[in-house]
């Protein structure tokens, strides 16, 4: 497994070692030693997997109470992914990255606890997995609004997002709920 860096150090790319041959291929999308030795102590506690398509934009989500780490992946499609610091006390607080993940290349993505996370679809459809080191929380689940003003992310959109009603209606940055 190769560890990619980011511009913010917590958020890290994986690249996982594939084998492959004529009749497909075989990776670990999952190992505890592995992603111990390269920082990443997680304990997984839920998966989650959604379909959506092309322009559909989720998120940015975050629970400010049960925090979740997430390693997330694509195994259908491509996506432009998206953590935003929401850390006060972090150098990088209110800064973001993003990158495209994408089945083809079959790269994961660890988004720490205490970061806002979301994606949009830039393929035809995507499938999306991700695992997570705590429950979902509905009471506790916050919504960064994914344009706000402050964060300028140039999200890949051909023309208007597909959003739910929690996605339009998010907070901005200046006024949202964020860690210590």
């Amino acid at each position: 497994m190769k560890l990619i860096p980011t511009a913010i150090p917590e958020v890290v790319l994986l690249e996982p070692k594939v084998f492959g041959d004529e009749r497909g291929f075989f990776f670990e999308s999952w190992n505890k030693r592995t992603f111990t030795e390269l920082g990443i102590a997680a304990d997984f506690v839920q998966d989650n997997h959604s379909k959506s398509q092309k322009n559909v934009l989720r998120g940015l989500h975050y629970q400010i109470e049960h925090a979740q780490g997430k390693l997330v992946r694509v195994t259908a499609g491509a996506v432009y992914d998206v953590a935003v610091d929401l850390r006060r006390s972090s150098p990088t607080f209110g800064r973001w990255v993003g990158f495209t993940l994408s089945a083809e290349d079959k790269r994961m993505a660890w988004i720490p606890p205490g970061f806002a996370h979301g994606f949009c679809v830039t393929s035809d459809y995507a499938e999306f997995l991700y695992k997570t080191t705590d429950y979902w929380s509905p009471a506790h689940e916050r919504t960064l609004l994914w344009n706000d003003p402050q964060l300028a992310i140039p999200w890949p959109l051909s023309g208007e997002p597909l959003l739910a009603t929690k996605d339009k209606t998010g907070t901005l940055l200046a006024q949202t709920e964020t860690f210590a």
